[in-house]
């Protein structure tokens, strides 16, 4: 039995159409008033007389704002909108229209409350709810409202599709309470994912832990291997593993049993054999031009092969100089040398360098450039 009564009520409320998402919104505002008396009642202290400016104030709030919810219509739609449009914009009228009438329905009763804490009593507040209330239930999308209000859009000529634009599906939402229930589930689903991504860190920093754990233990065990290696005695009786490899096996301890001789890297230069130095410019090894002329015929003579003071330390020049060996005794004048070499310019040091460099004998003189 009560269930054949209240299944047709509840249909009716949770109607998931834009007229039923309307009607919720004017059926939540409906008890608002409420929880105002009974804060109100409480404050007042339970006196119902009051201040009688206060109770017309009231009173004339309430009847002001119900002459604006009877007087005031939606505004009519322009000329020339094609049936979506239209439909579109009578709809989005009509939800305005809906939220005006339960604003001026709520003000009286605000309005009645202050006046009655100020007047000590409860009558401007009565005044005010029995203003309010009506103006309410006018603000829900019934057959006689929504039909005033199509009729309003129609007043120049352009026909409004507001029974089709209220008759689209909507979701079932209740104007303060779905918003709260939604930030409700949006701070609880940010909460688990924040203490699922903490899970998730806390395990992988458990993992990091435990195989550094594992790679100390296996570090710590090779470790150990490798110096029980190192220390296990060598079954080659008793050598060390770093023992120096014999490269050459010849010169070994047992090869000969005496010193080592000396690689021979030139044969033709023997213990007994003198080596000579090597002069390029043999022209400017003396202090003056004697010297260089003695130099001269000495180098010549040597070439030739028919003297012998270069190799016996005796051969000469007309001045009695001997061979390298008084030329190495002689002091270098390194001025005399620089003014020699900046006057001959680069013809002397081309010949001394091509004489020396094709290394054969020449029996032609060159002609000095002395100054």
């Amino acid at each position: 039995m009560d269930s054949r009564f209240f299944r047709p009520v509840i249909d009716f409320v949770l109607q998931p159409t834009q007229e039923g998402e309307l009607r919720r919104r004017a059926l939540f505002w409906l008890p608002a008033p409420l929880p105002v008396l009974g804060l109100v009642y409480l404050l007042v202290g339970g006196t119902l007389s009051a201040s009688g400016w206060t109770i017309l104030l009231a009173s004339s709030v309430g009847v002001g704002t119900l002459l604006l919810a009877l007087i005031v219509h939606p505004t009519p739609l322009p000329e020339g909108l094609a049936p979506p449009a239209s439909a579109r914009r009578s709809l989005h009228r009509f939800r305005q229209f809906t939220g005006l009438r339960i604003a001026l329905a709520l003000i009286p009763v605000v309005i009645g409350a202050a006046a009655a804490v100020i007047g000590g009593g409860m009558y401007p507040l009565f005044a005010a709810l029995v203003l309010a209330w009506p103006q309410l239930l006018l603000a829900m999308p019934t057959f006689f409202t929504i039909t005033r209000a199509r009729r309003a859009m129609e007043a120049w000529g352009t026909t409004a599709y507001l029974w089709h634009a209220l008759s689209r599906p909507a979701k079932v939402t209740w104007p303060v309470v779905t918003p709260l229930v939604n930030s409700w589930r949006a701070w609880q689903a940010e909460n688990a994912r924040r203490e699922q991504r903490r899970q998730e860190e806390e395990k992988a920093w458990k993992q990091a832990v435990r195989e550094e754990s594992e790679r100390a233990d296996g570090d710590d065990a090779s470790t150990e291997a490798s110096s029980a290696e190192r220390t296990r005695p060598s079954p080659d009786g008793g050598r060390s593993a770093h023992e120096a490899t014999e490269v050459l096996p010849h010169l070994g301890s047992g090869h000969g049993g005496g010193e080592e001789e000396p690689t021979e890297v030139m044969p033709h230069l023997g213990p007994g054999r003198e080596v000579r130095p090597t002069r390029v410019l043999a022209h400017l090894d003396g202090a003056g031009a004697d010297a260089d002329g003695a130099r001269e015929s000495g180098d010549e003579d040597a070439d030739r092969g028919t003297g012998t003071g270069r190799e016996s330390g005796t051969g000469g020049g007309g001045d009695g100089g001997s061979g390298p060996d008084a030329s190495s005794r002689a002091p270098r004048g390194t001025v005399n040398r620089a003014r020699s070499l900046l006057a001959q310019g680069s013809g002397a040091l081309g010949l001394a360098v091509r004489r020396t460099r094709r290394g054969a004998r020449s029996t032609r003189r060159p002609t000095p450039n002395k100054p």
